[in-house]
């Protein structure tokens, strides 16, 4: 067997193996560009997605991955019903309310909030394909991944490139993970962040606590696989009916 088809035998028995990824019901195309592999096709949530392009990443043989991969949305939506659904977000989240937004639209760039002049940031907007891309400039990583979950909440949404440089250079840490996670349950108003805990080691959260419902374990598990720079979550969490 070539060593590049055993690469990607490897790769699709790895995912096969992962009960979050469903290859019958998602397929996932595995393939050769040059030195890396490209992973390409739906899968069902962002925990699916990570997941798939970490275990293809730890395969021997594997120099790079190309992402291709899009999430199933739980309603179809044009990009324009998208980007206004962005924009809503993140215009109406307190955290960014210095930072100034713009949008990309029919091959131009439009202001819709300018701060001036103590601007904290910049984001800039885009969708194509149901993909939001997030570029500009922030003030530190939390408000980065604040704004990238805003995306990845937004109804219709396939995907989410999030480029936003954070200017100065913030070195990461699990404690800013953490302090942004509570910031994004905060903003959940479906969420109690009160009554959930929050600790992460090596780019690896765990929820403990308690919530009311299944549906709230599920969302604050999401929240967690959303936020940038994250590749597991365990959640201990329990139901208290």
């Amino acid at each position: 067997m070539h060593a590049n088809d055993a690469i990607i035998k490897t790769v699709r028995a790895a995912l096969e193996r992962e009960a979050r990824i469903n290859l019958h019901r998602h397929p996932v195309t595995i393939r050769r560009d040059g030195d890396v592999l490209v992973l390409e096709g739906e899968v069902y949530d962002i925990a699916a997605k990570k997941l798939a392009l970490g275990l293809a990443a730890a395969v021997a043989g594997v120099r790079g991955i190309i992402d291709r991969l899009r999430l199933v949305p739980s309603e179809r939506k044009g990009d324009g019903a998208i980007r206004d659904g962005c924009v809503k977000f993140i215009l109406g989240e307190p955290t960014l309310r210095n930072c100034e937004v713009r949008i990309h639209h029919k091959g131009r760039v439009d202001a819709l909030r300018r701060v001036e002049p103590d601007a904290a940031g910049n984001i800039e907007i885009a969708v194509q394909d149901g993909v939001i891309t997030l570029d500009g400039e922030v003030g530190s990583l939390s408000h980065k991944r604040i704004a990238g979950v805003l995306a990845w909440w937004t109804p219709g949404r396939r995907d989410v490139v999030d480029g936003l440089e954070v200017v100065p250079p913030q070195v990461d840490s699990d404690a800013e993970i953490e302090e942004a996670l509570r910031l994004v349950f905060e903003a959940n108003p479906v969420l109690n962040p009160d009554q959930i805990r929050i600790s992460s080691r090596a780019s690896a959260i765990t929820l403990d606590g308690h919530v009311a419902t299944d549906a709230e374990k599920a969302l604050a598990e999401l929240d967690a696989w959303y936020l940038f720079g994250v590749d597991k979550v365990e959640n201990r969490l329990q139901v208290i009916k």
